[in-house]
């Protein structure tokens, strides 16, 4: 079993013990999304640590949405518990970039792809090729292609 996946059964199993209901059913529907993960397909396999890591991140970000959808229906508990189940996955993620970490990068990706030759809007898809795996697991998607936006813009 990878450490990851490890550490999340640990903590399941020390929520349960402590009797936290939120932090126990978070970890259990994690826990079902990574095997749901290593059954998916032909073979059953055992996923990596970086591959444990983007379930837990989808799963964190299904919380948000979802946290966004109940607070527009106007359901705030249901969407103070979405809330806090991202919170508890957000324990399991790395730090995510600020404003300002994710800009500096952006920046530095739009001059190398202009180095390259691409320019204006048209070189979104340099941009973002240079940009992803430097931000990987520590921006979202969204968010890296909006601040890529705006520079190409600017």
């Amino acid at each position: 079993m990878t450490t990851l996946k490890s550490k999340l059964q640990d903590d399941l199993n020390a929520a349960i013990k402590e009797r936290d209901e939120l932090r126990s059913s978070t970890l259990r529907l994690t826990l079902a999304a990574i095997t749901k993960e290593e059954v998916a397909g032909k073979e059953k396999r055992e996923l990596s640590d970086d591959e444990v890591q983007k379930v837990i991140a989808r799963e964190a970000k299904k919380r948000r949405e979802a946290a966004d959808a109940f607070a527009q229906g106007g359901r705030a508990e249901q969407a103070e518990r979405e809330k806090a189940e991202g919170e508890v996955l957000a324990g399991y993620l790395p730090k995510q970039l600020s404003d300002e970490e994710l800009n500096a990068i952006v920046a530095q990706a739009v001059e190398e792809a202009r180095a390259a030759g691409a320019e204006g809007p048209r070189a979104m898809g340099a941009v973002m090729k240079i940009v992803n795996p430097k931000v990987a697991g520590q921006a979202e998607g969204g968010r890296v292609a909006a601040a890529v936006k705006k520079l190409l813009a600017g």
